[in-house]
């Protein structure tokens, strides 16, 4: 892997979390691990590297720019303040898609009967870079489906001018959330790769090889 010394790589990862009040939030479980396997892959190869983190538990990469965030919108915004300057984006974030539409300033005790949540919608990060993403940059996304997997991904690398996406499903038996193994499939304007379970690791190697062949 050479194509990608000197290169600069913005990617995200982890979860963002969506404050409810001081002690609650909305969340999931991404924790991480992929993004940064990224990162320190691209880091030993020589690229620049930005890491937009939302919250883990887990050791941060060395070696690369660290920006950590909380929110949805704290993504997007540091996302969009160093874009113009990234010849690579990797959008590995699991950012939340709603976020509530009052936040309590203080703990919200329990009730008899049924509490409602109010949601808006969050920025879309992947589509408003998808929007402005030059001709020189490469913008590639991920896709973590439950069902018409591939369909929906295909779709989804379609609508945010990815120039390819990263699919792995909840369908494949210990790979995904919490564990050091995925399976994946590349999918780009033109074919689609398949490739066996291996360690995230692997998965991020293999994943920055595809990107050489487009620069």
């Amino acid at each position: 892997m050479t194509n990608v010394r000197g290169k600069k790589v913005l990617v995200t990862a982890g979860p963002t979390h969506e404050p409810i009040d001081p002690v609650r939030f909305i969340g999931n479980r991404s924790t991480g691990k992929m993004g940064y396997e990224i990162c320190t892959c691209l880091e030993q190869n020589g690229a620049n590297v930005t890491l937009v983190t939302g919250p883990t538990t887990i050791p941060l990469p060395t070696g690369v720019t660290i920006r950590e965030v909380q929110t949805a919108q704290e993504m997007y915004e540091e996302c969009m303040s160093c874009f113009d300057n990234m010849d690579i984006i990797i959008l590995a974030a699991a950012v939340a898609d709603y976020t509530p539409k009052v936040v309590s300033d203080i703990k919200i005790k329990k009730k008899e009967g049924e509490f409602s949540l109010a949601l808006v919608r969050t920025k879309d990060i992947a589509k408003e870079l998808g929007l402005i993403k030059k001709a020189n940059q490469l913008l590639i996304g991920f896709a973590l489906e439950t069902n018409d997997e591939l369909q929906n991904a295909k779709s989804k690398r379609e609508k945010k001018n990815f120039d390819f996406i990263v699919l792995n499903s909840l369908q494949n038996k210990g790979t995904c959330f919490g564990t050091d193994r995925n399976q994946v499939v590349i999918i780009d304007k033109d074919k689609e790769l398949y490739f066996e379970q291996k360690s995230k690791k692997q998965v991020a190697q293999d994943i920055i090889s595809h990107i050489e062949t487009l620069l």
